[in-house]
């Protein structure tokens, strides 16, 4: 299995402080030590900075750096992995990216997926994971329904019916987003925590660095972080209830979905 982390936020903002708590679990604190990745979007949402190693992210001087000076966006994703299905190589480190509707897209997924994702011609896996297989019929399903790009309500409707098919298959707890919003479901471990003023504290699990981000924001600044496991001893995470989806924009939960029954495409 893998660890996911994300942020989103309503100002440009680093991911340095939680990055560290994750990187050291990429083969320091835990054993996710195959590789890992940081998909940063510049703060328009046009550009991005994908970075990736398929070594322990624990003892990556790339990733050290990035903690230190992480890229400030509305949305990040990162990525620790401990490899289940395909080897320990570069193109199936996550987190993966595809362009569609004329947007870039990232994902990133914990969890493994039974039997064979079956996938189109315009979107193929370069590596050899169930992850980016499934991203790619995400991807395909999303153009079989001709969804609409701008629309972020009608696309989390159709990113939680896909997760839903996905997750009969096994366990899929995954992000997905365009540098607009950010897309996060889960059916095993994924917890969420909004911070906004005034703000604290806090304390990381790995190591025990503390920073008080009451020094770093200003009063109207909200973030939410998401990360498999929460990363901070001394604030309030909220798990994902299994099958619940969110829709994340500017910081906030803007759409809340859980699934009752098994969806259906």
């Amino acid at each position: 299995m893998c660890e996911l982390l994300a942020l989103n936020a309503n100002t440009p903002t680093d991911i340095g402080f939680s990055f560290r708590g994750l990187s050291r679990r990429g083969g320091a604190t835990g054993e996710h030590a195959d590789g890992w990745g940081l998909a940063s979007f510049t703060p328009d949402g046009k550009g991005l900075t994908l970075l990736r190693e398929d070594a322990p992210a624990a003892f990556s001087a790339l990733a050290d750096q990035l903690a230190d000076r992480s890229p400030q966006a509305l949305v990040t994703i990162a990525h620790i992995r401990k490899a289940t299905r395909g080897v320990v190589a570069l193109e199936n480190c996550h987190p993966f990216t595809r362009s569609w509707g004329g947007q870039t897209y990232v994902f990133a997924h914990n969890g493994d997926l039974q039997g064979e994702i079956p996938h189109g011609d315009r979107y193929r896996p370069f590596g050899s994971t169930d992850s980016e297989a499934a991203f790619c019929w995400m991807l395909e399903q999303l153009d079989q329904a001709q969804a609409d790009p701008h629309d972020p309500a009608a696309l989390f409707k159709l990113l939680h019916r896909c997760a839903g098919e996905l997750a009969e298959r096994g366990t899929f707890n995954a992000l997905i987003s365009n540098g607009a919003w950010l897309f996060a479901t889960a059916t095993t471990r994924l917890h969420w925590l909004t911070r906004r003023a005034p703000f604290r504290t806090a304390t990381l699990a790995d190591p025990p660095l503390q920073v008080d981000f009451s020094t770093v924001t200003t009063a109207n600044d909200v973030v939410t972080i998401l990360s498999t496991e929460p990363l901070t001893t001394d604030e309030q995470w909220q798990p994902f209830a299994c099958g619940e989806s969110l829709l994340l924009i500017d910081g906030e939960i803007r759409e809340r979905a859980q699934r009752s029954q098994p969806a259906l495409v």
